[in-house]
């Protein structure tokens, strides 16, 4: 866990939905159109609060929590300078698996994007999601990042010298067998964990929830800036048509193996 907040300490995650932006366009799509008009959310593992703050602006209450203290800071410094800053009813360094500071059915949705691909014992996955299912009202709806096993692996067959321990086939082996991937490399992407994609509804409506879809973030692929832009200079009207296009083929299955996040949607049941 040490070597994972190390790496967010210097990693700049709000950079990073900048330069890739197809998964937050899509994540954002599909979160719209799955909350009620208003209410209260929070983003658990918010980061420097990209999501949260998108929300904010778009007229909900929300709390930030994360287990780095620096991203609270940055989060905090960045909605200081925001029009909408008192949307922000809390910045709050937590981790996702002790919520204690909130009550029970504290929030009308909750978002989790990140901490699933960091858990990497079945014990902290499984706190995780209960306590996201605590303190989401009866009826919210939740939204959670997973990575893929499968895309993961290919990315390491495909670029072995990248990402060590698994560049050899004993390293693949093991992390296909189990899961979890901790860079050899210090100040790289680490301390990960990835799901089976077979497993994720799955664990998810073990942990009691009920499924409303599972979506691939980036949908075909992770399209670059530089194509995106293709879009756009079609202008504004043909780019909104093609992020819907690229909303809607997001649920087909035969792209979530491919896609390096994925979105699960759920509800938790009415009493």
């Amino acid at each position: 866990m040490s070597d994972m907040l190390k790496y967010y300490d210097r990693f700049d995650e709000w950079g990073r939905l900048e330069r890739e932006p197809l998964e937050f366009i899509i994540n954002m799509q599909v979160i719209r159109s799955h909350l009620p008009p208003h209410g209260t959310i929070l983003d658990n593992g918010a980061g420097s609060g990209k999501y949260a703050m998108a929300l904010a602006q778009a007229g909900y209450q929300v709390t930030l929590t994360d287990l780095s203290a620096r991203l609270i800071e940055d989060a905090k410094q960045r909605i200081s300078a925001l029009e909408w800053r008192d949307r922000v009813e809390g910045c709050h360094v937590a981790d996702a698996q002790e919520l204690g500071r909130f009550a029970d059915a504290s929030f009308d949705a909750t978002l989790m994007m990140g901490p699933m691909y960091h858990l990497q014992g079945a014990g902290q996955r499984e706190k995780a999601a209960r306590e996201l299912r605590r303190v989401t009202k009866a009826g919210g709806v939740v939204f959670v990042a997973f990575m893929s096993r499968e895309r993961q692996a290919a990315t390491y067959l495909l670029d072995p010298a990248s990402w060590p321990p698994c560049d050899t086939h004993a390293g693949i082996r093991e992390f296909l067998d189990t899961g979890v991937f901790n860079h050899r490399d210090e100040g790289r992407f680490t301390g990960a964990y990835a799901f089976p994609l077979a497993e994720i509804v799955p664990f998810m409506e073990g942990m009691g929830f009920e499924t409303v879809k599972l979506i691939a973030s980036e949908s075909v692929g992770g399209m670059t800036p530089d194509r995106l832009d293709a879009w756009r200079s079609g202008g504004e009207a043909e780019f909104r048509r093609i992020v819907r296009l690229l909303v809607d083929l997001s649920e087909n299955p035969s792209f979530l193996g491919g896609s390096p996040h994925l979105l699960y949607v759920g509800r938790v049941p009415q009493d």
